[in-house]
């Protein structure tokens, strides 16, 4: 079982329309999810699961805009995650298949994503460092899952529908355990 002290979630999203400048590009740090890993003999039968407390990104940078966010910006950003974007759902992944990368050292992964109770097809790749360390970039477009991107002023300031899931772990040592 992998999770937040094995390494990090993060949730970028950007802005985009007439007032972009007026708001922030995003990083979230999801704090509470838990990752499972199976490897099968030769990579057979691998499989991989990610489960997310919807509830738990947190804000960790605003870049742009027109001020620097306090404190208070980003508690009203998370809340309006929690109760306008994710409805604090759990959000869960299940690979349907996991393969040897087409290029590079990892894997290729398709599998479901479940994002406010609606399953779609997802893939990306993971790439294995030498060390032992995983990385993956997904790109998920919040329309396909029956999500209006976040706007405000009157849709003058709109989230980009495409947001970037990046996860970086570490594997435990094998001998540790």
């Amino acid at each position: 079982m992998l999770g937040p002290d094995d390494g990090t979630l993060s949730v970028r999203t950007g802005r985009t329309g007439a007032a972009a400048k007026a708001g922030h590009n995003l990083l979230f740090h999801v704090t509470s999810w838990e990752a499972r890993l199976v490897v099968g003999a030769d990579g057979a039968d691998t499989s991989l699961e990610l489960d997310v407390d919807g509830t738990s990104l947190r804000v960790r940078e605003g870049t742009g805009g027109m001020q620097a966010l306090g404190d208070d910006d980003k508690a009203n950003i998370e809340q309006t995650i929690d109760e306008e974007v994710l409805k604090r759902q759990r959000i869960t992944f299940r690979s349907t298949r996991v393969q040897p990368a087409t290029r590079g050292n990892g894997l290729g992964v398709q599998g479901d994503l479940t994002l406010l109770g609606k399953t779609r097809p997802l893939a990306f790749d993971v790439a294995v460092a030498e060390d032992g360390a995983l990385h993956a970039v997904a790109v998920v477009k919040q329309s396909d899952w029956g999500m209006k991107p976040y706007s405000a002023l009157f849709g003058a300031l709109k989230v980009v529908d495409e947001v970037e899931v990046e996860i970086e772990v570490h594997l435990p040592d094998p001998q540790s355990l």
